[in-house]
């Protein structure tokens, strides 16, 4: 048996390949076989472009509440690589991860896998071997060609799909689309979760004969208000179920009912093999909990922090914000990749931001602090709307820049940390006194090399 470390895996396996990122399955369904490597309980697999961790995260949570043992797959991490593999709620130790790197390394044999191919197989065999209900998987990027899709899901779920990826994806959503559909099997559950879906995804639904639920046909959501005012509700019609009077899920943002729609319609179209109850629908979206997605972290000054980098994704976040309500001023921390629509995702927040603190990240792929200080004076420049007023600042590292914002802060302010999972897990793994993170605690392994990471 090898004495290596995880970060020593994890190190060794960002040699193997000479691209950050080779997108197709050839190396991995290679390896798989030799792994023999196949589930047999149901996968779920879930692509688009944002939503995807929020959809994953109350699937488990309803699956667990209704007493399946569940596995949950998903990418990039915040602090920790274990909490990309969840069982039965929790992230992974270190240690349960060693033998199935040297399964992996001994079945590839000469095959050259990428880091994430590498760490996909890796967590899929130990997903496999767990003793397992149900498995949801987190495609990382795209969805024809990514190694996730070596597995045939039982059910498909695309939430929101939009402009990023471009370089690998295509031009527009069309295409964007096409590539996200193609996890998708014949004559089985495919649930579309955006509710204005590009037409490619609905047309390659068509012609492989897969079960097509759109949301809007198949399945809708209407917003309530509960009896008396007050607290709003939702209710929710399937193909045959419904719920009424249902607490907004616990994960806060705008298109949190979009999601939970997606996922109420694929836990009805696999109810055959995993019957959930009302009360575990319930119990599940007001438990649910994913850090990082517009996650308010309660004191003073308020700190939210949210894994936000396209554009879709942003003008989402800043709908969020402006209901949040008054804060005399509000700080960012901004730190995004350098193949990012920096425009794209500056524009939406320029009318709520106050003083932008840009920092570096600890990866080649980030863009320069000092890139993204010009870009958003480039924006502010161009909006014509308080360029001068608005004060911009560069830093080394996110808990650098969230430093500053606070020394700048009064009690009555807000700061949001935003941008790539590197920029919010930069602040996270520095320990935040309010935040609740006990699901990121574990043993440290470095390896937040994933070239896939937003």
């Amino acid at each position: 048996m090898s004495d290596k470390t995880l970060a020593d895996w994890l190190q060794y396996a960002e040699r193997q390949h000479g691209a950050a990122i080779a997108l197709g399955l050839e190396r991995v369904q290679a390896v798989r076989e030799r792994l023999g490597l196949n589930f047999d309980v149901p996968v779920f697999t879930v692509a688009g472009t944002n939503g995807k961790g929020s959809t994953c995260a109350m699937l488990e949570a309803i699956l667990r509440e209704s007493g399946f043992r569940t596995g949950v797959y998903t990418s990039p991490h915040l602090v920790h690589f274990e909490e990309r593999c969840r069982v039965d709620g929790r992230p992974v130790d270190a240690g349960a991860l060693l033998p199935h790197f040297e399964a992996v390394d001994a079945a590839r044999g000469d095959t050259e896998l990428t880091y994430f191919e590498f760490t996909t197989l890796v967590i899929l065999r130990l997903l496999s071997q767990s003793g397992l209900d149900a498995v949801i998987l987190e495609v990382g990027l795209g969805g024809r060609l990514d190694a996730v899709n070596v597995i045939d899901a039982d059910c498909a779920i695309l939430t929101s799909i939009d402009l990023d990826h471009m370089d690998y994806l295509g031009p527009d959503r069309e295409t964007i689309g096409r590539e996200k559909a193609g996890v998708m099997r014949a004559g089985r559950p495919a649930v579309i979760s955006d509710p204005v879906p590009p037409a490619s995804v609905v047309v390659h639904a068509a012609a492989i004969g897969a079960d097509l639920w759109l949301a809007g046909r198949d399945h809708r959501y209407t917003a309530q208000q509960a009896p008396g005012g007050g607290w709003q509700q939702w209710a929710w019609q399937g193909r045959s179920q419904r719920y009424s009077g249902l607490a907004y899920p616990a994960l806060r943002g705008a298109n949190q009912l979009i999601n939970a729609s997606g996922v109420l319609a694929a836990l009805e179209a696999m109810r055959p093999r995993l019957p959930v109850s009302a009360q575990a629908v319930r119990l599940g979206l007001a438990r649910v909990e994913l850090p990082g997605r517009f996650q308010i972290v309660p004191g003073q000054p308020t700190l939210v922090l949210d894994v936000a980098h396209n554009p879709h994704a942003a003008a989402t976040l800043a709908r969020n914000l402006d209901q949040m309500g008054f804060y005399p001023r509000t700080r960012a921390v901004f730190g995004a990749m350098a193949d990012k629509d920096l425009a794209g995702v500056i524009d939406p927040l320029l009318p709520l931001i106050d003083e932008w603190h840009c920092c570096d990240l600890p990866t080649p792929r980030a863009a320069a602090a000092q890139v993204l200080q010009a870009a958003v004076q480039d924006r502010l420049a161009a909006s014509r709307s308080g360029a001068g007023q608005v004060r911009t600042g560069t830093h080394a590292d996110p808990q650098s820049a969230l430093d500053a914002a606070l020394e700048a802060s009064d009690p009555t302010d807000r700061i949001l940390v935003f941008g790539s999972f590197f920029t919010v897990g930069g602040v996270i793994e520095h320990g935040l006194p309010r935040l609740n993170a006990r699901h990121l605690q574990s043993d440290p392994g470095d390896g937040r090399g994933e070239q896939q990471a937003g």
